[in-house]
This record gives structure tokens, C-alpha cells and sequence, in this order.
């Protein structure tokens, strides 16, 4: 038996167009609805730059650098409660677990419009952290069930670009919104309760939509589910999912904490991460910065976001018919490093604000390319659902993001520009390292199985020892 690949597959002329109409089917009906749901968490954590504009801090009673305390505080239950939020959307099931911490910080985020004080913006950014924690690994481990690994990226980036689009949006929501004279309610208050509203609607809309995998998709027949199951991975059963007993092991968290791999890629993505968490709060405030009023502000945050999104579309695309992750990661990461080096040296605000455009059009790329190339590279399940929420950690990077782009650093915010180009520099040598470190482990792997029998790598098949990408049969994803 040859080297296993998680890309490998050998199908006819007819599987090829049962899988593309099966492909269409689990675009039209789940990606769409998945998409808004991350707009809604992407809208709910960045949404405090916006309020910020509008005077949020000071009309509640708390000071200014109260509100990078605030992103701070979010992102350590953020980022705590992720690989945990992740094994509970695991072992309770994504279509359950998704709508249920959806709605718990939609209701947290029409709250933060009755806010008073300092104690009260902390307590309830800890909280809508903690809720919305375990979203993003579990939706993508979810995803994970229903598209080969080659089929991932293109979908996660329809998926993962809400982050950016959301960044656009709530620009574009908060310009609308902050137009309107309300009799007694303020601007900012009218945007944290819509936007509340909206996430909690969706959640309820979740619920009732969402099947539980690929086996009891709704809008497939049986023969569709079954042949959906099968090309995914022959681990699925009914209903698209382990049966309840076996959907988290034990040996899945100690396969994750003993992988040294995983903490190498968490490093580089923490450090690739600091500019995309970072601007999804701040980026008002820096375009403020250029000379715009705080209404405007708003409205010119929308292209630079958009422009992330573009990047990360394209980026996904080329890296799935490519076949390749590690050297699309690090050519976003290039683009990321030309736009802040332009940033810093472009003396027009014009040029600057260009430059942000350059930079947002990288910067989202890493991060969502590294969540595909994981869970390619990692066939078992469960492992799979801790490791992309191990990768949550990643998240680490909003609250360095949060505390390097304080107000002292008004308007130019040269320091924490500079401090960002270190992080991205970092990355980009880690990743290149990390993709090393994979080609070495897979010639080391091939000379192993060129002096093995058939049979003795069959065996190796279902060696208990050796658990998932462990075993020297399988051959990882570049």
C-alpha cells in the first residue's frame, strides 16, 4: 500500500458529477446562512472602535483606555475558553452548540447599550468572549465533515470573510446609524441593540436549519448523503458524525498537547494575526487619525475591509486549486508586510490610507489558510475539533493588538505600527520554518515506507500505537 494523502482520491466521470452537484447543493444551502453567522460575531466584537467614535466610554462613565482594557479582557476569555468551547461543540453536537452560544452573546450585546461604568464594560466583555469562543473552530470543524480538504479553503473563505466583511459593515451600519437622531436613546446604543437583535434572530434561524453532518443533511436524498459521507471521510457515520460515545477521546486532547507541530504553527499564527484582530476594533481610530472626522471615519473604514476580503477570496481560491497552503500564507504575509512598510513611510494621508488597503488585502490570509491546512493534515476527528481550537489561541493577537494601539499613540500610531512589522517579520520566518519542518517529516515518512511490504503498511493502517497524522503512511499537505 502506498503513502496516504488526505488530497488523494481516484473517482469516475459519474462520482466526479454526483460530488459537484452534491458541492452545489452544501453551498447554496449552508454556506450562506454559515456566512451571516459569522458576520454576527465578527459585528459583535469589533463593534467597540465603532461605538468609540461616537464617545461610548466617556458617556458610561469610564476613561478612555478602559476601552483597550475592555478588547484586552475579551480576548483572554476569548481565547481560554476556546479549545472548551470547541470540545463542547464537538460532544454536543455543532448544529446545537453554534445557535446556543450565538444567542447567549446576541442577548450580551443589546446589554452593552444599558452599560454603566467600567466594572459593567469589563464583566460584559468577559462574558461575550467566553460565548463567543468556540464558534469559529467549531463551524470550520463542522464544514471539515461536508468538503474534502481540497474543496476547504475556497468555503472557508466565503466563510472566514465575514471577519473582514464584517469590519465593512458595521462600518457602513455605524455611518447609517450614527445619522439618525434618536429621541433618547444615543447613536451607539442604537447600534449595539440592532446588532444584538440581528444575532439572536439568526441564532433562532440556526437552530432550526442546521443539520447535524453530512448524513442527515435535509436538502440531499439518501443516495447524496451517503456518497457525501463517504468522500469526506470513513470515519462518518448516520448522521454525519461520530456516534455520541466517540466523538471526543481522551487520546485526541493528548494526541494535541504532545504534537510539538501544533505549537510550532500557533506561534506563527498568534504573530500573523496581530494586524487583521487588530484593525477589526482599531481601524476607525486610525483612520481617524488621517484627518477624518469621527462620522467619516466610520464610512472610510468600509474599503480597506472590503479589500481584505478580496485578498482572502482570492488567496482561498488559487490555494485550493493549487494545492498548496504554506506558500499562499506566506505570499499574503508579503503583502501584509509591503502595506504596513508603506504605511510608515508614505508621507501623504492619502498614500496611508491606500497602504491600509494594501495591508487588510494580506492580512486576513494566514489565519484562515492555516485553520484549512490543519484540518487537511489531521484525519481524525476529534483531534482534528481540538486542534483547530488550540489554534483559537491565535487569538492571543487582538489582545496584544489591544494593547498596543492606545490612544497615547494618537494620531500617527507609528509605535504600534512598527511593533506590528515585527510580528508579521516573525511569522513569515515561522511559517517558512514550519512548512521545512513538514517536507523533512514527509521525505523521512517516504524513505520509511520505500523499505516496507505492502502488507506491513497495511498493518501500519491500523496500528493503535501510531494515532491519525502519526502514522508513517500519511503524507502531509503542503
Amino acid at each position: 500500500m502506498g503513502a496516504r494523502s488526505p488530497s488523494t482520491t481516484s473517482v469516475t466521470a459519474a462520482q466526479s458529477e454526483k460530488a459537484r452537484r452534491i458541492t452545489r447543493k452544501i453551498d447554496l444551502w449552508l454556506i450562506p446562512l454559515l456566512s451571516l453567522l459569522y458576520l454576527c460575531n465578527g459585528l459583535d466584537r469589533g463593534n467597540l472602535g465603532n461605538a468609540e467614535t461616537q464617545g461610548f466610554t466617556h458617556d458610561i462613565g469610564a476613561a478612555p483606555d478602559d476601552l483597550n482594557l475592555a478588547v484586552t479582557v475579551f480576548f483572554v476569555t476569548f481565547v481560554v475558553f476556546q479549545p472548551l468551547s470547541a470540545a463542547a461543540g464537538r460532544w454536543f453536537g455543532p448544529q446545537n452548540w453554534m445557535p446556543a452560544i450565538m444567542f447567549a452573546w446576541g442577548v450580551l450585546t443589546i446589554s452593552q447599550a444599558f452599560l454603566n461604568g467600567r466594572a459593567s464594560l469589563i464583566a460584559t466583555r468577559l462574558l461575550i468572549g467566553a460565548f463567543e469562543a468556540g464558534f469559529y473552530p467549531t463551524a470550520v470543524a463542522y464544514l471539515a465533515t461536508f468538503y474534502p480538504p481540497f474543496e476547504l479553503a475556497q468555503k472557508l473563505a466565503w466563510f472566514y470573510g465575514q471577519y473582514a466583511i464584517a469590519g465593512a459593515f458595521s462600518g457602513a451600519i455605524a455611518y447609517g446609524i450614527f445619522s439618525i437622531q434618536h429621541p433618547f436613546l444615543k447613536a451607539w446604543q442604537l447600534l449595539f441593540i440592532l446588532e444584538g437583535v440581528l444575532t439572536c434572530v439568526f441564532a433562532l434561524i440556526a437552530w432550526i436549519w442546521l443539520p447535524a453532518g453530512p448524513g442527515s443533511a435535509w436538502f440531499l436524498t439518501k443516495d447524496e448523503r451517503e456518497f457525501a459521507v463517504s468522500r469526506v471521510d470513513s470515519n462518518v457515520y448516520d448522521d454525519g458524525l461520530e456516534p455520541a460515545v466517540g466523538r471526543l477521546a481522551i487520546r485526541d486532547i493528548f494526541e494535541t498537547v504532545k504534537d510539538w507541530k501544533i505549537w510550532m504553527v500557533l506561534a506563527c499564527n498568534i504573530c500573523a494575526s496581530v494586524p487583521s484582530t487588530a484593525f477589526s476594533v482599531f481601524l476607525p481610530l486610525v483612520v481617524q487619525g488621517m484627518g477624518y472626522s469621527a462620522l467619516q471615519a466610520n464610512l472610510m473604514s468600509v474599503p480597506p475591509f472590503v479589500c481584505g476580503a478580496a485578498g482572502l477570496y482570492l488567496f482561498a481560491m488559487s490555494s485550493d486549486r493549487r494545492k498548496d497552503r504554506g506558500y499562499h500564507i506566506v505570499a499574503g504575509i508579503l503583502v501584509t508586510l509591503v502595506g504596513l512598510i508603506l504605511v510608515l513611510t508614505v508621507p501623504t494621508n492619502r498614500g496611508k490610507y491606500v497602504a491600509l488597503c494594501v495591508l487588510l488585502f494580506g492580512s486576513y490570509v494566514p489565519p484562515l489558510l492555516t485553520a484549512a491546512w490543519l484540518s487537511g493534515n489531521t484525519p481524525a476527528p476529534g483531534k482534528r475539533a481540538i486542534v483547530l481550537g488550540v489554534m483559537g489561541l491565535g487569538n492571543l493577537a487582538g489582545a496584544i493588538g489591544s494593547g498596543i494601539y492606545r490612544k497615547e499613540y494618537a494620531p500617527g500610531y507609528r509605535t504600534p505600527l512598527f511593533v506590528t512589522l515585527g510580528f508579521v517579520s516573525a511569522a513569515l520566518l515561522g511559517y517558512v520554518s514550519y512548512r521545512e519542518t513538514l517536507k523533512a517529516v514527509n521525505r523521512k515518512r517516504a524513505d520509511v515506507r520505500r523499505a516496507k511490504t505492502a502488507a506491513e503498511c497495511e498493518a501500519e493502517e491500523r496500528n493503535v500505537e501510531r494515532y491519525a497524522d502519526g502514522k508513517w503512511t500519511f503524507v502531509y499537505n503542503l
